[in-house]
């Protein structure tokens, strides 16, 4: 009986030697993962969809701008679901367009005028111009004749002189008061200014002479009209320029399409694997956490065992 008690001890002792070891041991935890570079994210400028194929296949094409100096990668190329059809890549085909890059130019031009009759103007502009802006981009500009503008610089006034002349004949006498102080002139008022006479004689019935006065009169006035001193036109020449130091290249992504799968249409609250991010990574298990329990259950066992098969050979010796 000592020899069963003094082993049972004895495996006691070594299983609480070993936990704690086996407890150190444990905390050894992996490094996390490394992250992937994030990759640049780029827009279409266009997105065409068309059929196409002898059975009218749905396809989408997607266009990219990226400079020499951008990465292509970052071009989404993935499958996606549209309208209950899933596309797929089928080709991606770049085009490099290094020293082209053409843009519209509108350029206003300003200059002075004497007059503002529309067609006197339109003759000064000339039909066209080559132009080149600041940044180095060159064309010809076309006139864009629905944007003329005139304007009026300023306005300043004049005073003119008026003159008229009228004649009354057969007077009998030479007398002013015979003659009106003022005339209405091409609706300007002038006023009475001289008077020159001249006569003739005649003889009446009776053998006597009579004398007829003539009178002309000269009247002056005066007028006061408002001009314009100038005019300034401004017009727009619109049209194409280029840049021939440019780096663009396009892409265009094509993508074919076929029925959407039916769990691809379901909602996702339906589906299981919803609620996973796929992009999360998942945590493995760690077993050094549940070792030290395992092995404290496993002594605390063979202590049990032990105990009890101890105990039934005292039995049966007695």
């Amino acid at each position: 009986m000592k020899r069963i008690f003094t082993a049972v001890c004895a495996l006691a002792l070594l299983m609480a030697g070993c936990t704690p070891a086996l407890a150190a041991e444990a905390p050894r935890l992996s490094a996390p993962p490394t992250q992937e570079p994030e990759r640049s994210c780029y827009y279409p400028i266009k997105v065409e969809e068309y059929t196409a194929g002898p059975l009218d296949e749905l396809r989408i094409d997607k266009v990219y701008q990226l400079s020499l100096g951008d990465d292509p990668s970052g071009i989404p190329t993935e499958d996606f679901t549209r309208n209950g059809r899933l596309y797929y890549l089928l080709d991606m085909v770049r085009k490099d367009e290094v020293g082209v890059d053409t843009q519209t130019h509108t350029e206003t031009v300003t200059l002075a005028s004497d007059t503002d009759k529309m067609d006197a103007i339109l003759q000064r502009l000339d039909a066209e111009m080559e132009f080149t802006t600041e940044d180095g981009y060159t064309g010809v500009l076309r006139l864009d004749h629905t944007s003329v503008q005139v304007t009026t610089d300023g306005y300043a006034s004049k005073t003119t002189s008026l003159s008229a002349t009228r004649t009354y004949p057969n007077l009998s006498e030479a007398d002013v008061s015979l003659i009106p102080k003022s005339i209405n002139d091409k609706g300007r008022t002038l006023n009475l200014a001289d008077v020159q006479w001249s006569s003739a004689e005649s003889t009446d019935g009776e053998g006597g002479v009579v004398t007829h006065y003539t009178a002309t009169a000269s009247y002056s006035g005066s007028a006061t009209s408002r001009y314009a001193t100038g005019y300034t036109v401004q017009a727009n020449y619109t049209g194409e320029v280029s840049k021939t130091d440019c780096q663009v290249v396009t892409y265009t992504a094509t993508f074919g399409s076929v029925e959407a799968p039916e769990e691809s249409k379901k909602p996702a609250s339906t589906d299981p694997s919803a609620s996973v991010d796929p992009d999360k990574p998942s945590v493995p298990f760690n077993w050094a956490e549940v070792k030290t329990p395992l092995m404290i259950g496993g002594m605390v066992l063979i202590l049990a065992i032990g105990g009890a098969f101890a105990l039934k050979k005292i039995r049966e010796r007695r």
